[in-house]
């Protein structure tokens, strides 16, 4: 697999309210909504959301196809988001009421993270650790 300072894992979500797990990722947690598209009844069939350099895609739960089928019966995920500054970050949630499960906290192997919770269980990290960064 070639390097090419692109993302190439991006984690995908689907929500029972596609609409407000867009509004909780970029009002609360500063996520940038770069393309939602919805179908005819209202839901959302296709969303990605950027931090940093990095994406997740998400949609409406109970739409067709085999990604839906497979993902009908799911459980929460988790996801690790690298910010710069984890206290700020962190603000903005508080702020938004973002359900937090642990306030900015340093780690013994140097990051410093946070934990939050979304809607629908998924549960978002946010620090300072770059997986896989030199040093």
């Amino acid at each position: 697999m070639a390097e090419t300072g692109v993302a190439t894992v991006y984690p995908t979500l689907l929500y029972d309210d596609a609409k407000g797990a867009i509004r909780l990722l970029t009002e609360g947690l500063g996520f940038v909504a770069e393309a939602v598209y919805e179908g005819d009844d209202g839901s959302v069939v296709h969303a990605e959301l950027s931090c940093g350099n990095g994406r997740v895609m998400l949609g409406s739960r109970g739409r067709e196809g085999v990604f839906a089928r497979a993902m009908a019966g799911a459980g929460p995920a988790g996801v690790y988001v690298v910010v710069g500054d984890v206290d700020a970050h962190y603000a903005r949630a508080v702020e938004h009421g973002v359900e937090i499960l642990m306030p900015p906290t340093d780690q013994s192997y140097g990051s410093r993270d946070y934990m939050a919770r979304d809607g629908e269980g998924n549960v978002w990290s946010f620090g300072t650790y770059a997986p896989g960064a030199a040093g």
